[in-house]
């Protein structure tokens, strides 16, 4: 079972050990979000080609919110992630990469995101984490993984701190800029065990085949903030102030494709 051996002290402690997150708001900042991508997704999985300035880039990164998690012990950023936004003066027009990718698998009996507030919306993409730090026989042609054995001790540098880092800070980063609704296209084993978690999951179309199958599923953020239990809230609190400083200290980069943090979000 999901979290069996970890308490809420040895969760918090053994994260705090080993990483922290840092809201990737300054171009500098967002450069290292491209080079851990490019060494993924480009010379690890030749999921896209090789780039000649080592950085992995597309059309989206304009209108996201990256966010980047260290080792403690080396000062090395280890993993990435992104939440896609929707272009607030021209919501309708501002289509997020799920949108185009699933727009013949879409059920739009279940949602409809044109019919949303797109200004609350966003998408979770481009998750990465270094080879070094996913070593299982599983993790072979995957850029990031979560799986049940991932919970076994806290004596491991990687997982679950590591995994749940990269997501409690998307979710924590949703809050502060006051997205609601995030959307996720993924393998149906990697939401399972998400699901396992306490996160409901939910499936919104039909497979398609983008590097394999792949599944669009939608999260609530309020829905996922207030199912926390209090294991999974403590790191969630700790992660949620590491990107509060992050926010702070960036000051007006923290603005980012017209989306600005919220003064004080939801408890």
């Amino acid at each position: 079972m999901f979290l069996s051996s970890l308490t809420e002290l040895t969760m918090s402690q053994g994260y705090r050990r080993f990483f922290n997150v840092v809201p990737a708001l300054s171009e500098e900042l967002r450069a290292e979000n491209f080079r851990i991508r490019h060494e993924v997704y480009c010379r690890e999985l030749s999921f896209e080609s090789l780039r000649s300035n080592g950085m992995e880039t597309d059309d989206f990164d304009a209108q996201s919110l990256h966010c980047l998690v260290r080792s403690v012990s080396s000062g090395q950023f280890v993993g990435c992630a992104r939440l896609v936004l929707v272009d607030p003066d021209d919501p309708r027009q501002s289509r997020l990469p799920f949108e185009i990718s699933c727009d013949a698998a879409l059920d739009r009996s279940i949602i409809d995101p044109m019919k949303l507030d797109r200004r609350r919306i966003a998408e979770i993409s481009r998750l990465a984490v270094i080879g070094n730090y996913r070593r299982r026989q599983s993790d072979q042609g995957k850029p990031f993984s979560i799986a049940e054995e991932d919970f076994s001790t806290e004596k491991r540098p990687r997982q679950p701190y590591l995994a749940l880092a990269i997501y409690l800070c998307l979710i924590a980063l949703a809050r502060h800029y006051g997205i609601s609704t995030l959307f996720v296209l993924t393998e149906r084993r990697l939401a399972q065990n998400i699901s396992r978690l306490g996160v409901n999951v939910r499936q919104i179309g039909g497979e398609i085949e983008h590097r394999g199958a792949r599944i669009p599923s939608m999260i609530s953020v309020d829905e996922i903030i207030d199912g926390m239990n209090f294991i999974i809230r403590a790191l969630f609190e700790i992660i949620s102030r590491e990107v509060k400083e992050g926010l702070d200290a960036a000051g007006e980069n923290a603005v980012r494709a017209g989306h600005r943090p919220i003064s004080r979000p939801p408890s």
